[in-house]
């Protein structure tokens, strides 16, 4: 059972920069897969980026690459989601997840375990 408790979000202007957290209860946290996710109002849920459990691969979808950076921490059982140049179209509620398995990490389908959300909002 892993337990995912997010912070960070908020309000900030178009440029600005934010830092998600995603902090996982447990002593495995270091044989999960992590990704985020984020859904905009009224659209469904979309992979934003993904880390595989030991920190060496990385995936992001192609609006966010050069812009956001996931990352982990296995010692703090934390995975980061490091957004610089924020955009009014990154507006939505973030969700970090976690799976054991390494493959379709762009999809929902193999996670098991999420975050409560948290909301980000960019100022035009």
């Amino acid at each position: 059972q892993v337990q995912l408790v997010q912070s960070g979000g908020g309000l900030v202007q178009a440029g600005g920069s934010l830092r998600l957290s995603c902090a996982a209860s447990g002593r495995t946290f270091s044989s999960y897969a992590m990704g985020w996710f984020r859904q905009a109002p009224g659209k469904e849920r979309w992979f934003v980026a993904a880390i595989s459990s030991r920190g060496g691969t990385l995936h992001y979808t192609d609006s966010v690459k050069g812009r956001f950076t996931i990352s982990r921490d296995n010692a703090k059982n934390t995975v980061y989601l490091q957004m610089n140049s924020l955009k009014p179209e990154d507006t939505a509620v973030y969700y970090c997840a976690a799976t054991s398995s390494g493959s379709n990490l762009y999809t929902e389908k193999p996670y098991g375990y999420w975050g409560q959300g948290t909301q980000v909002t960019v100022s035009s």
